[in-house]
Order: structure tokens, then C-alpha cells, then sequence
């Protein structure tokens, strides 16, 4: 029965390859690789914070930074209120608007 199968896929009809190879290809450039760019870029401007910058967290807050840590960072959210958040929690909205202190 093994042999059957062999002998039919060892034919010179390599077509079904050929579009198993182009859809791995597909899926390659439309998904896989724009996601590993998206990550790549998410952390280049997570490890570029600092202090000053306008930032928004992934759960829509917006704020200044007021300060940097390892694993953390302080956002100054409005009238010196100030709010602890992960730096894994920043989003890469370059939009952040931040409303001026009354």
C-alpha cells in the first residue's frame, strides 16, 4: 500500500511541492515575519524610554514619563499624579497626546 503512494508522489509531477513551497512562502511574508518585526520594534522603543517622553501603556493611559527603571517606569498622568507601570505594558502608538496641566 506504502510502496502505491511512493511510486504516485515519486512521479515527475512535482506541482503539488511547488504550491506546498509557495504557500510556506505565503505564510511566511504575510505573517510570520511582520509579526518578528513588529516585536523587534516594540522592544527597540521600550529599551529607548526616558524621562520626558510622551507614552501610552496597552491599556489606553496616557502620560509622561517621569521616571526610568530596570523593569518599571513612572508615569505622571495629570497634576502630579503618578502611576507605576510595567515597561512591558507601553504600546508603540507614536499618536501619544498628552493634555496639558491645568
Amino acid at each position: 500500500m506504502l510502496e502505491i503512494i511512493f511510486l504516485q508522489a515519486s512521479g515527475n509531477n512535482y506541482s503539488q511541492f511547488i504550491m506546498l513551497g509557495g504557500m510556506v512562502a505565503i505564510f511566511y511574508f504575510f505573517f510570520i515575519r511582520p509579526q518578528q518585526k513588529k516585536q523587534k520594534d516594540t522592544k527597540k522603543f521600550i529599551e529607548a524610554v526616558k524621562k520626558g517622553d510622551m507614552v501610552v501603556t496597552l491599556g489606553g493611559i496616557h502620560g509622561k514619563v517621569f521616571s526610568v527603571d530596570e523593569a518599571t517606569i513612572t508615569l505622571d498622568v495629570d497634576r502630579g499624579n503618578k502611576l507605576v507601570v510595567e515597561k512591558s505594558s507601553l504600546s508603540l502608538d507614536t499618536s501619544a497626546q498628552y493634555v496639558s496641566k491645568k
